[in-house]
């Protein structure tokens, strides 16, 4: 009994999966003309965007707003409720506003559409009804509708919300792109916790430099090289010339290498062994870049350069463990 219980809970929740795929899958088709006036009408609002919405949709439009802040388009939710009894004193004069309604017919958002109107605000809406009072009073009318919810009785708002929470996430991406929105302006919304952290730290802030960076010349013995790794701890050393250009790095591959071979570890120079044209890193770069560049070469470490092509210091795994970014 249990079992059969435990699969009718499987088909359910995969019926709902395709169902809301498929609702999303259909709003690609629409995405043309309206999209693109919607955002036209966006770029062009020297104030803020408000997005309202009641209800679930108002669930949804304080997601959408959100995610417009955070990527280049200031914005701010009002609850449309609200706005009757004081809020629209939130709502000025060259801001614009977007509406989110399935039906385009709840009262608190049509109540408002006069007031929208006196203060000549753009208004572009997200609606399942391409004739409703919402739809008709907007400048722009995007149509999120749904053929059917995926709740079986067809009630609870479901795959109507995830269309209109795409449509909002489609309509934040545009703008990010047409703004040219970059990650260090992310970054400066998001400057808190590890998102902050991989968007802010650069290489710089977290190298190792002067004397914690473990450097032998060319000439130096294997067995010497070897007391300078272990006193620096980092598991490799930067291999450099009489004059201190970097020649190269010698690591623990390197020394495994070394000793399949029976080196004579007294006699052999770290010259001989080093390896060369080693994965690099830039003072300036994001320290998450640099993460990125040693999980795809499987290393734990990179060289570090200045702007001038000197010789700056080494970043380490083990940096931006410290740091929060790994």
């Amino acid at each position: 009994m249990l079992e059969q219980s435990a699969a009718s809970h499987a088909s359910s929740a995969q019926r709902t999966i395709r169902m809301e795929s498929a609702a999303v899958a259909a709003l690609e088709q629409r995405i043309g003309a309206e999209f693109n006036a919607a955002c036209d009408l966006l770029l062009q609002v020297r104030g803020r965007v408000v997005v309202i919405g009641m209800g679930k949709s108002g669930h949804i439009a304080r997601k959408i707003a959100a995610t417009l802040a955070s990527t280049g388009t200031p914005a701010f939710f009002v609850h449309p409720g609200e706005a009757s009894h004081g809020d629209m004193g939130m709502i000025t004069a060259g801001d614009a506003v977007v509406a989110l309604s399935n039906s385009g017919a709840v009262q608190e958002i049509v109540t408002l559409l006069p007031l929208l109107k006196r203060l000549d605000v753009p208004l572009v809406s997200m609606t399942g009804n391409d004739q409703s009072a919402l739809a008709l009073a907007s400048d722009v009318h995007l149509n999120t509708g749904v053929e059917t919810e995926a709740c079986p009785l067809d009630l609870a708002p479901t795959s109507s919300t995830t269309t209109a929470l795409v449509m909002g996430d489609a309509l934040a991406i545009a703008l990010l792109e047409a703004r040219g929105f970059t990650a260090d302006d992310f970054a400066f919304s998001h400057p808190g916790g590890t998102l902050g952290k991989k968007l802010l730290l650069k290489v710089q802030d977290v190298m190792r430099s002067g004397d914690a960076v473990p450097s032998v010349v060319v000439t130096t013995s294997l067995s010497e090289s070897l007391l300078e790794i272990s006193n620096k701890g980092l598991g490799m050393t930067t291999v450099v010339q009489e004059n201190g250009d970097l020649a190269g790095i010698f690591t623990d591959g390197d020394l495994r290498r070394a000793l399949d071979e029976r080196i004579d570890i007294n006699d052999t120079p770290i010259g001989q062994l080093m390896t060369i044209g080693a994965k690099r890193a830039n003072t300036d770069m994001l320290a998450a870049e640099a993460l990125r560049i040693m999980e795809e070469n499987e290393i734990s470490s990179l060289v570090v350069f200045d702007k001038n092509g000197n010789t700056a210091g080494v970043i380490h795994l083990i940096d931006l463990l410290h740091a929060g970014i790994a």
